[in-house]
């Protein structure tokens, strides 16, 4: 299981990914599609590492273990109301 530390690397990595693909996008290297296609994988997988850190700060808390927080499958992230 991933610490603190690298979930939030993991994300730093996709950010700077989807600032990549914008300016990849702008060059005309890469075309529309492309680029949607990567982000929404992108805004999932950072939907991901966002709740995981999340599971494990709320367990930290309590006084449960953070390591046994887990990736939840993209349907469940997904379908949070803000």
């Amino acid at each position: 299981m991933a610490d603190d530390i690298d979930i939030q690397h993991r994300i730093k990595g996709l950010i700077d990914e989807e600032h990549g693909l914008r300016s990849r996008l702008g060059d005309g290297e890469i075309s529309v599609e492309e680029e949607n296609q990567r982000l929404r994988t992108i805004e999932v997988e950072l939907d991901q590492c966002w709740d995981l850190l999340r599971q494990r700060r709320a367990k930290r808390e309590f006084g449960e273990d953070p390591a046994a927080a887990e990736v939840r499958e993209p349907k469940v992230v997904e379908s949070y109301r803000g």
